[in-house]
């Protein structure tokens, strides 16, 4: 069992799924009248698409026989968003994605495939709709909720989009005003509202922009409140860049999203081949220039000097997201630069996370676009990223070095050459396991000792060959990963 501080037992050995739910899986069994843009038309930031939680329930076998054994849920709460991180009931899923019930029936049918399911907790921000806030816009300063918000000047105008609003709004926007947690009471509501859930089945909480709480001791207290009702519930937290004070003994969190190895992955698996149009304009989110191995085996090894090998494996680690142009498109349509990043996806220390579509091939642009709904009709139109996918996720569910905090960088050393060919190895002793990369457009020959890659070594995945002298041959693109025991 995990301690209060150390991440739970289960994460380094996850393999999660992101869910958008109105995108994922329609079931048809929300019958409320519901005008709904068509599945297959491009997204829009105001429509829904109507998939829900009975849907996900629906291909729950068709996520385990992928592999996966996590969910993460984007934002299922009572809202007036089609990604409904403007939260109106705290206490109530979404009757559009069927209510309380479908929360119930999910929970049960993903515990009993032995999935963890993970809910997106936003909690920085409210809405309009959101009842202190509503009060609030109704009567004014009279209001009994007026200390929930930090509010500068009456009348507030909450639809006025014209002026600026008078209250402190998440990024500006009226419909999300800020919720005032230095206030005991709001603090205590969240808190309740945390646990709740956790009660209810749900297996910890990936946080929304924790970074902009800064109310002293909220993250720890909301960690011990949670922690006290299930001791291996996960909380990962949405911070763009490095996260020290955020995980380990120093902070709240078992891990973070782990978007550093994200940005550092995309510029070196798609490098300078990436369509720009894809990008999202985030100062975080650093893929271009592109990376040659060196540079990218600095970049990895930096993120490995700053977290502990606990916080290493329980980092949620991700090629793309909600809030992310998606890798087909980043690739410009070319599977196999998409491959390249799942290799590395898979083989890093830390809990994988497909962004639902990602394994057939899914594309989309910035926000709205990498939210399509799922294309269920049209799934083998990327068979080989969906084998890779498959492949790779069994291979991590069967090799325990890659499920370790173990990692060695074994070139290219630094120095002048930083070569083609990113070469590490994960795990010890007879687990241990050597991954090569070679990311270019040309073929590379990469010399080896015995003490790196024994001649009897075991190719377990890709193209690469180890030949008659111990050298790897690189095909231009390709992925080597060997079983590589050690005494």
């Amino acid at each position: 069992m995990s301690t209060l501080k150390s991440p739970p037992a289960w994460v380094k050995d996850a393999v999660f799924y992101q869910i958008f739910p109105d995108r994922f899986s329609r079931s048809g069994k929300v019958d409320m009248g519901l005008r709904l843009d068509a599945w297959d038309e491009p997204p829009t930031t105001t429509g829904y698409k109507g998939g829900d939680l009975w849907g996900v329930i629906d291909k729950l076998d068709y996520l385990r026989d992928l592999g996966i054994t996590a969910l993460w849920l984007n934002p299922i709460f009572q809202s007036a968003s089609n990604h409904r991180y403007h939260t109106h009931d705290y206490y109530r899923v979404d009757p559009l994605l069927g209510g309380n019930d479908a929360f119930d029936e999910l929970i049960a049918a993903a515990h009993a495939r032995d999935m963890k399911v993970i809910l997106d907790g936003v909690f920085n921000h409210a809405s309009r709709g959101f009842f202190p806030f509503s009060d609030v816009a109704e009567h004014q300063e009279k209001s009994a909720y007026v200390d929930w918000f930090r509010i500068r000047e009456f009348p507030i105008a909450p639809y006025d989009e014209d002026t600026p609003a008078t209250y402190d709004a998440w990024w500006g926007i009226h419909a999300l005003p800020v919720l005032n947690t230095d206030l005991p009471a709001v603090s205590e509501f969240l808190w309740d509202v945390a646990t709740h859930w956790i009660e209810r089945g749900a297996d910890g909480w990936r946080l929304d922009v924790p970074n902009e709480i800064q109310t002293p001791g909220f993250w720890d207290e909301f960690r011990t409140r949670v922690r006290a009702v299930n001791p291996e519930a996960y909380l990962t937290g949405e911070i763009w860049h490095e996260a020290t004070e955020w995980v380990g003994e120093a902070g709240p969190f078992d891990g973070v999203m782990n978007y550093p190895l994200t940005t550092a992955t995309i510029a070196y698996g798609i490098g300078n081949r990436i369509d720009e149009a894809a990008i999202v304009d985030n100062n975080d989110y650093f893929v271009t220039p592109g990376l040659n191995a060196g540079a990218f085996a600095d970049r990895v090894d930096w993120l490995h000097s700053i977290y502990g090998p606990e916080q290493r494996t329980a980092m949620l680690n991700l090629l793309d997201s909600h809030d992310t142009g998606r890798m087909m498109s980043m690739a410009g349509g070319d599977p196999e630069l998409v491959i390249l990043c799942l290799a590395i996806l898979f083989t890093m220390p830390g809990a994988p996370c497909i962004y639902y579509g990602t394994e057939v091939g899914l594309e989309g642009g910035p926000d709205p676009d990498c939210r399509r709904g799922f294309p269920w009709d049209a799934m083998d139109a990327a068979p080989t990223i969906t084998t890779a996918v498959e492949e790779l996720i069994s291979l991590r569910h069967a090799q325990p070095g890659l499920r370790s905090a173990d990692f060695e960088r074994l070139g290219p050393m630094p120095g002048p050459d930083f070569g083609r060919t990113y070469l590490y190895a994960r795990g010890t002793g007879a687990e241990r396991v050597v991954v090569a990369i070679n990311h270019a457009d040309e073929p590379d020959e990469v010399p080896l000792t015995a003490e790196v890659l024994v001649p009897a070594a075991t190719r377990l995945w890709g193209t690469a060959v180890q030949d008659a002298s111990n050298a790897l041959q690189m095909p231009p693109r390709s992925i080597g990963i060997w079983n590589a025991p050690q005494p």
